[in-house]
């Protein structure tokens, strides 16, 4: 199961958005046509596969509760965690503190990242890639380059 590509959809007022056909069709039947929704990075939302949040939570609780960090990581990634069913309409209905922290308005940006869909505020997710230091070659480069 692979995540990729990018949709703009429109958000409604109950705060659902859609989940692209193609991003849908790759869910394992494991996952049950359910995500856990959490607050990701650089403030955007993080939306896993059921099956592939168990392996997350996993490895979260291999984390030593006697780290500081750990205690930490697990408190900001848990308390923003929550389930989200697909409806019959291919939508997921995003909680409203997440909704705030992302500033998701009106239009979602919804991205494949892999092993995971990131919801973005469109116009932040265009100030986020403005801001990056490096070129695409020159991160290509760095995080697979020999």
């Amino acid at each position: 199961m692979v995540f990729k590509g990018q949709a703009e959809y429109s958000v409604d007022s109950k705060g659902r958005v859609t989940i692209p056909a193609k991003m849908r069709s790759v869910l394992n039947p494991e996952a049950k046509n359910t995500f856990t929704i959490t607050r990701g990075f650089e403030e955007c939302i993080f939306l896993y596969p059921l099956d592939q949040w168990t392996q997350i939570e996993d490895e979260i609780g291999g984390l030593n509760m006697f780290n500081a960090d750990a205690r930490g990581f697990v408190r900001a990634i848990m308390m923003w965690a929550d389930e989200a069913a697909l409806d019959g309409q291919g939508r997921v209905s995003i909680p409203k503190p997440l909704v705030e922290y992302a500033a998701i308005d009106d239009k979602a940006l919804i991205i494949g990242a892999f092993d995971h869909v990131e919801i973005w505020d469109p116009d932040r997710f265009n100030a986020y890639l403005n801001e990056q230091p490096d070129d695409y070659e020159t991160l290509a480069e760095r995080v697979m380059g020999m």
